[in-house]
């Protein structure tokens, strides 16, 4: 391609929302442009890393036995109400309405037309298994749409949705898909990590996120320091060291915290362990239309995993007390709030790392004061309930027992999940088995943000000077820089007699032809990320030369003009 047929818009500086690295560079080389808030229009350049993409997990897929189809951008609303999502799957979803005031949406996931075309196309056994995958724009109505095309209203995806007759046979396309998110992140170059995680809104069994490493990652992961397991730090289970509880040696005894309203301002205090202090969390629980105020124990040292709170049957929908309510039933402001003396209709319920806890230290349920030597049975009840609470952190024993845990950061740019029969049965996709009896179908479902993925690339590989891509994915793989181009026939020769011949042999080459001065080449093609750049001048073409530098080299090389096109070969291995 040369450039003087190309499109080129770059920018010396990003605009000032621009947070995100990623979003400051996209905006600065002309990969985007902003239309309205959340939306962007994709330029020549950035749409070529999108197709490349797209083409790479094209190739995987359809080489991991999935079928593509394409699916209506707008859906019906009578879809989502038979699954009960219409309301609530909330705000994100854009609501609009047809002419005849029949309610629709934009369609910000699948998996309810997905499962109309099933129960009306498979109707035996004999059609199992199949795997539908599209690659199509989503829209979600974020509130605050920020970090360019990271959150993004309108994005695209690939979400695939496979069909079962059995819980076995889902498994194994679960893991093929695993395999085969594996073999496209390692395909367009990325450093990633799969990570066990929850399904969320979408539902199902179970799932696996695979995140990008990056420092400006939204999501934290933990892994471990000895083996191959990770996973979301919402989802990792903290491991005790041990189980056992401690006698008492201590009395119960209240002291004064005129301003210590925080477990590491009290412990400090009294020159103990924040470890061995308890915070207790008021929270409210919404039970059957009713509010039911309850409190949770944590060590002073560890936060609140509500993801995993979550998951308690019958604690599904709970939120914080507000300040009034804690004052309303403990009678204290918060700061001093604690489990001893709580009236008992009040549900205790205790990470198991305080469980183990003697002669700890609470809040006294009395403004300005604190308790020390508390323990269990002596001074007050054991909890309603034991479970894992808290989110991990490092230096935790790994779920697996090898090695400790790291924590890492990462963007999620896929998630794969077992959904089994939430839909299928909601919407009545049922086959007939070898037997003629009607059975529900199990589902699979598996997406990958592909617009995320260039943002994720970015965020994980750049420097002072842009972007830096792998080869795989970069708008071009090679460019050429002349020298002169418009002023040394020599030098135009010979550069479109290096043009022709890595075109001719397949490589994706970009002829810098626009007759400008070096600095500004340079500058823009090293924002643009193009992994590797030869430069043509009169001075090197003397002695038989041009120079040759990869976009991560610290220092160019002179290379023989004979064998600059061999050397390009070898390294995009065509």
């Amino acid at each position: 391609m040369l450039a003087s047929k190309f499109y080129l818009s770059t920018l010396k500086e990003a605009p000032s929302e621009a947070e995100l690295i990623s979003h400051k560079l996209m905006i600065r080389a002309g990969f985007i442009k902003r239309l309205g808030s959340g939306l962007y229009s994709w330029m020549p350049l950035g749409l070529k890393v999108l197709r490349k993409i797209e083409a790479i997990i094209r190739n995987e897929m359809n080489q991991a036995g999935a079928v593509e189809l394409l699916m209506p951008a707008i859906q019906p609303a009578e879809l989502w109400e038979e699954t009960d999502r219409w309301e609530l799957f909330g705000p994100q979803m854009l609501k609009i309405k047809d002419r005849h005031d029949r309610n629709f949406c934009f369609g910000p996931t699948h998996e309810e037309v997905i499962t109309d075309i099933a129960r009306k196309e498979i109707n035996s056994y004999k059609q199992l298994p199949i795997n539908f995958y599209q690659i199509q724009m989503k829209f979600r109505d974020e509130i605050r749409p920020r970090f360019g095309v990271m959150r993004a209203r309108e994005f695209l995806m690939k979400d695939a949705y496979s069909f079962h007759a059995s819980k076995i046979s889902l498994q194994e396309t679960y893991e093929r898909m695993y395999q085969t998110y594996t073999n496209i992140f390692n395909r367009i170059g990325l450093k990633f990590r799969a990570v066990k995680a929850d399904t969320g809104a979408i539902g199902g069994d179970g799932s696996h996120e695979f995140h990008v490493l990056a420092d400006s990652g939204e999501d934290a992961i933990a892994y471990s320091s000895e083996s191959d397991y990770a996973a979301n730090i919402e989802l990792a289970e903290a491991i005790l060291n041990n189980d056992k509880r401690s006698d008492a040696q201590e009395s119960m005894v209240k002291f004064n915290t005129p301003k210590q309203t925080t477990c590491d301002d009290v412990a400090s205090l009294i020159g103990a362990s924040v470890q061995r202090t308890v915070k207790t969390i008021a929270l409210i629980n919404h039970v059957h239309d009713k509010y039911e105020f309850f409190l949770v124990l944590l060590r002073g040292d560890h936060e609140l995993n509500e993801v995993k709170l979550s998951k308690v049957k019958g604690f599904e929908n709970f939120r914080f007390a507000t300040d009034e309510e804690i004052k309303e039933h403990l009678k204290c402001p918060p700061g001093f709030i604690g489990p001893v003396g709580v009236k008992p209709s009040i549900k205790i319920m205790a990470d198991k790392s305080v469980g183990i806890l003697s002669d700890f230290i609470c809040g006294a349920n009395e403004s300005k004061f604190h308790l020390r030597g508390v323990n269990f049975v002596r001074d007050l009840p054991e909890p309603y309930f034991y479970g894992d609470f808290r989110k991990v952190v490092e230096g935790d024993i790994s779920p697996d027992n090898q090695g400790t845990l790291k924590i890492c950061r990462g963007i999620e740019v896929g998630h794969i999940f077992q959904l089994g029969n939430k839909y299928s049965k909601a919407m009545k996709a049922e086959y007939l088995d070898e037997h003629g009896q009607t059975q529900i179908l199990e589902m699979g479902c598996y997406g990958i943000g592909v617009s995320r993925i260039v943002a994720a690339a970015i965020e994980q590989s750049h420097d002072d000077r842009g972007m830096i891509f792998p080869v795989n994915i970069a708008p071009f793989e090679v460019v050429i820089v002349p020298i002169g181009y418009d002023k040394s026939d020599e030098v135009k020769a010979s550069t479109h007699k290096i043009y022709d011949a890595l075109y001719e042999m397949g490589a994706d080459v970009f002829l810098d032809d626009r007759g400008e001065r070096p600095g500004i080449m340079f500058a823009e093609m090293e924002l643009i990320g193009i992994p590797y750049r030869i430069v043509i001048g009169d001075r090197n073409l003397k002695e038989g030369k041009v120079e040759f530098q990869g976009r991560l080299d610290q220092e160019s090389k002179l290379i023989d003009i004979n064998q600059i096109v061999k050397e390009i070969k070898s390294l995009l291995s065509l």
